[in-house]
C-alpha cells in the first residue's frame, strides 16, 4: 500500500474548521480506495502560536517540514496581528523556502452554482490560473527609512528575474498544453511597467516558440477584468505574475460562485521540496466557530494534492463526490445562498464517498 505523509497546517480562523473536515474526508477516501493511505502530523503554527512563542512558526519549522510529501493548510491572518506578520511569518516562509513557485487556481461553475455573470455557464467558464509565486511584486524587496517623519519613505521593490519568468512560462505553457483547448492568456502590464514586465512579455514570446501547438495571446492586467466578466469563453488557461494573479483569481472564484470553493495548489513542480495546497478563503474570522464555513474549496484542494501525489483515480472520485454536493442547494452553505453547515456539507461527503461504487 501507498503511504503518504502529509503535513497539515490548519492556522487560523475557519481554517481549523475546514482542514479538520478536509482530514476527515481524506480518511475515508483512503479506506474507500483502498490502495493508498495518508500518515498526518498536525502542527498547530499560526497567530495563537504567535501571541505565545512571537513567531508564527519555529525557527527549525523548514526541517520539520521537509520530509513530508505534501503539506495541506488552512489559512493565516487575525484581527489582533498585522496581516504582513502572519503572511510572512507562515505562510509565505513556507512558500519561498521551498520554491512552490508554482501557483495553480482552477476556477469552473460547478453543478448547482449560480454564477453573478447571467451568461456564465461550466461550458464556457472554466479556467486555469497560474501565478508566479517566488518573485515578483511579493519578493520582499524594499524598506522604510525616516520613519514618522514627513520626509518618510517607503520602497517596493519588484523582482523580476530571467529564471524565475522563464520557468512560470513553460509551466503555463505545459498547462495549456495538457488542456483540450491548449489556449494560453498572458496577463501583464507592460506599458506602464516599462522593464520588468516588458522582459515578462518578452521571454513570454520567445517560450512560445517551444509550444506551436499552443494558441496564446496577450492582455493588460485592467482589460483582463473586463474579458473575465464580459468574454469568459475567450479565455482557458491564464499566467500573471504574483500580484496579477492574486487578484485575478479572487475575482475568477467571485464569478464561479464564491470564494469558498476555491482551490489553490502551491508547487514546486521538480519536487524537491513538498509542495502545498489550501484553499484561497483566508481565515474569515467574522464567522469563525460559527459552524458555517464552506468546506468545499478544503475538499477541492485536497483532489489537488492527490493528483500531485499520483492518486488520480482517488481525486477524480473526490472531485465527483464534490459535484454531486454542489447539485443539491440543501447542501449550500451561506456563502452559497443557502443554509447547510460545514458538518452537513461534510457528512453528506462522507455519505457520498462511501457509497461510490465507481
Amino acid at each position: 500500500m501507498r503511504q503518504h505523509r502529509i503535513a497539515a497546517i490548519p492556522g487560523d480562523g475557519i481554517g481549523q474548521e475546514v482542514i479538520a473536515a478536509g482530514l476527515e474526508v481524506l480518511e475515508v477516501l483512503a479506506k474507500r480506495d483502498g490502495g493508498f493511505s495518508l500518515s498526518v502530523e498536525s502542527f498547530d503554527w499560526g497567530s495563537d502560536y504567535y501571541k505565545k512563542h512571537g513567531v508564527m512558526m519555529p525557527a527549525d519549522g523548514r526541517e520539520r517540514l521537509q520530509g513530508f510529501d505534501a503539506i495541506y493548510f488552512g489559512a493565516v491572518g487575525a484581527p489582533d496581528v498585522p496581516d504582513h506578520v502572519t503572511l510572512w511569518g507562515l505562510r509565505l516562509a513556507i512558500c519561498q523556502s521551498f520554491d512552490q513557485y508554482a501557483n495553480v487556481r482552477p476556477a469552473r461553475i460547478l453543478p448547482g452554482i449560480e454564477s453573478p455573470l447571467r451568461h456564465a455557464t461550466a461550458a464556457n467558464l472554466d479556467w486555469v490560473i497560474v501565478r508566479e509565486n517566488s518573485e515578483g511584486e511579493y519578493a520582499g524587496q524594499g524598506g522604510r527609512s525616516h520613519r514618522g517623519f514627513p520626509e518618510e519613505v517607503a520602497t517596493e521593490v519588484s523582482i523580476f528575474t530571467r529564471a524565475g519568468v522563464t520557468r512560470i512560462m513553460k509551466f503555463a505553457f505545459e498547462m495549456a498544453r495538457s488542456r483540450p483547448r491548449k489556449l494560453l492568456t498572458v496577463v501583464t502590464k507592460s506599458n506602464a511597467q516599462r522593464y520588468g514586465l516588458v522582459m515578462w512579455d518578452d521571454i513570454a514570446a520567445e517560450v512560445a516558440l517551444q509550444y506551436p501547438d499552443v494558441t496564446w495571446d496577450k492582455m493588460l492586467v485592467d482589460a483582463m477584468t473586463m474579458r473575465m466578466v464580459l468574454k469568459p469563453e475567450t479565455l482557458d488557461t491564464i499566467v500573471a505574475t504574483n500580484l496579477h494573479a492574486d487578484i485575478l483569481s479572487d475575482l475568477a472564484a467571485a464569478l464561479v460562485g464564491s470564494l469558498g470553493i476555491a482551490p489553490t495548489a502551491n508547487l514546486n513542480p521538480e519536487r524537491q521540496f513538498p509542495s502545498m495546497f489550501e484553499p484561497i478563503h483566508g481565515s474569515a474570522f467574522d464567522i469563525m466557530g460559527k459552524g458555517i464555513a464552506n468546506p468545499l474549496g478544503t475538499f477541492w484542494t485536497a483532489t489537488l494534492m492527490l493528483d500531485h501525489l499520483g492518486e488520480k483515480t482517488a481525486s477524480l472520485r473526490l472531485m465527483r463526490a464534490i459535484e454531486r454536493v454542489t447539485a443539491d442547494p440543501k447542501l449550500h452553505t451561506p456563502d452559497l445562498g443557502g443554509k447547510a453547515t460545514t458538518r452537513a456539507v461534510t457528512d453528506a461527503m462522507i455519505a457520498i464517498l462511501r457509497g461510490d461504487n465507481t
